[in-house]
């Protein structure tokens, strides 16, 4: 099967659902209404409720919920063929788990910036409330885990990641300092940023940095993991608009750049897929693909987490009501 006919599919289905779908939902379903007072104006601290140019706030919808979940999924799920995988993320991206970031982010909005937890109080009951709080409190807590363990193992694994890593939190602030204290324009720190986040790379290559042997008696792995919390626990406070905003944004340009590379790369070179569409020779003890192909590969899915940043940041940044088609929807759209 050539790679080149499966990207083309895939990237059309997902325009198409992205022009005629999301469009549907949005004069439909939700009724945008482009004159609607979003909490970013109505409840506006310059803290956590910041109205947002949407390009900025789609990368940072884009960045937060695109984590692990598309490089290691799929990478998974084809255990059972590449044809079940494939259908599923574009089908699951197109009418599950855009409309999901996309209504989120929605509901969010039109009940004063309200996370989903909190929404269930007034949906549910305030049992349900304060259950559910405790339930997301324990996925963050996973989820900050498995990342803390992941980017540490990176950095003990690939000590020249190390710089180029930590300078998008610099980048990041400059970018943020620039849009809205210098009130400079979007391009030029985009392409600057860029430019400077790709450049770093080498200096990584030229200056790899690898922690002590022993500190406290924590190794190299405990130790990035206290840095990260440390690192976690300070951008938890700053203003959205001075690290969130604008480290998640470059980040997703640096995504689309990669994407870009990658796709072009598949258009050229045509390459075929090796893999059986359906593998029907799963080893002894293998998983069930269903229903466990759905959560595997988690874009594509309803997932929990998305409704988590849809509803506790992304919400709280909208300057347009309008705006929750492209932010949530596209940016759910760059994951798949």
């Amino acid at each position: 099967m050539s790679a080149t006919i499966l990207a083309v599919a895939g990237l059309a289905a997902m325009f198409l659902g992205f022009r005629f779908y999301s469009k549907f939902i949005a004069e439909k379903i939700y009724r945008l209404d482009p004159n609607f007072q979003t909490p970013a104006h109505a409840m506006r601290d310059d803290l956590d409720y910041v109205p947002t140019n949407k390009f900025v706030l789609w990368g940072h919808h884009f960045t937060a919920v695109a984590g692990a979940a598309p490089i290691i999924g799929p990478g998974i799920a084809v255990i059972w063929g590449w044809l079940p995988a494939f259908i599923w993320v574009v089908v699951g991206t197109v009418f599950f788990s855009g409309v999901h970031d996309f209504g989120s982010i929605w509901a969010s909005v039109r009940n004063n910036g309200k996370s989903v937890g909190a929404l269930t109080g007034d949906v549910v009951s305030k049992r349900s409330r304060t259950l559910f709080m405790v339930v997301i409190f324990l996925l963050l807590l996973m989820v900050n885990a498995v990342f803390g363990v992941a980017i540490s193992t990176a950095f003990i694994a690939t000590p020249s990641s190390v710089i180029p890593t930590w300078s998008a939190i610099v980048v990041a602030v400059a970018i943020g300092l620039l849009l809205y204290k210098a009130k400079v324009g979007l391009l030029w720190p985009t392409v600057i940023g860029t430019i400077v986040l790709y450049a770093v790379i080498f200096l990584g290559d030229a200056v790899p940095i690898s922690l002590p042997t022993e500190i406290f008696g924590l190794g190299p792995a405990g130790q990035w993991i206290v840095i990260l919390f440390a690192y976690a626990a300070i951008a938890s406070m700053l203003p959205v608009w001075l690290l969130l905003q604008p480290r998640d944004y470059i980040n997703g340009i640096q995504l689309f750049v990669g994407l870009g590379l990658m796709y072009g790369a598949v258009m050229i070179a045509n390459p075929t897929v090796v893999a059986p569409a359906f593998n029907t020779n799963v080893p002894a003890g293998g998983p069930p693909i269903i229903p466990l192909l759905f959560v595997t590969i988690a874009c594509g899915a309803i997932s929990g987490f998305h409704g988590l940043v849809g509803s506790g940041t992304t919400s709280k940044q909208l300057d347009k009501e309008t705006d929750a088609r492209f932010v949530g929807y596209f940016g759910s759209l760059g994951e798949g």
